[in-house]
């Protein structure tokens, strides 16, 4: 529909450069985190910093990633299809990232301080719900997977991003001890998505 609007010159454009862009973009804040770690500038805490960070952007690309869905039944464009695994694998990368840097940092790599955090406080118990998840879509996200469990059932596992994102945003509620706003707008923005679809899937 409006991929057929960009005809010519500018949609083989489009076509061509939407991803490689699309990639590009999705590093930028990987890119700032580095530049402001070399010059020393992630505040009084660096570690503190760089693991919420990384976890504020988890979870706006697993957001951006959800969109894309939403955007397409809107827009009626449907080049934009094209971007919804890459977006989805660069959540976990930054999902990664920030359990990591937390693992990794702050607790040295040490599992069995890790598993009594994971025991002794209720909002990484529900962290780490959603990573069990993302490990599971992140695994499951070629093709060649697709292709092994059939469609019908890679799909309906795939639907447990919506999961994963609830738990992320009562995961950052949980976490923030003052401040709220910005988790209650995750909240807002994720059930928005999700009532685009319900609504779409229900006409």
């Amino acid at each position: 529909m409006a991929e057929a609007a960009a005809p010519g010159k500018f949609g083989t454009v489009l076509r061509r450069w939407l991803k490689p862009a699309a990639f590009a973009l999705s590093l930028i804040p990987f890119a700032v985190w580095a530049w402001r770690a070399a010059g020393g500038d992630l505040g009084a805490n660096p570690i503190e910093a760089t693991t919420r960070y990384f976890g504020d952007w988890a979870l706006r690309f697993l957001l951006i990633a959800l969109a894309v869905t939403p955007v397409r039944i809107l827009s009626g464009w449907a080049g934009i299809a094209r971007l919804r695994r890459m977006l989805g694998l660069f959540a976990f990368f930054y999902v990664f990232l920030h359990v990591m840097s937390y693992v990794g940092l702050d607790l040295f790599f040490d599992g069995a301080l890790f598993i009594q955090e994971i025991i002794k406080r209720r909002y990484i118990t529900v962290g780490m719900f959603a990573l069990v998840i993302l490990i599971a879509l992140a695994a499951t996200s070629t093709d060649a997977m697709a292709k092994r469990l059939g469609g019908r059932r890679w799909r309906r596992l795939h639907m447990l991003v919506y999961p994963a994102a609830i738990a992320g945003v009562i995961h950052y509620y949980m976490m923030v001890r003052a401040g709220f706003m910005e988790p209650l707008t995750y909240a807002v923005i994720l059930a928005g998505l999700f009532a685009v679809r319900t609504l779409k899937k229900s006409r």
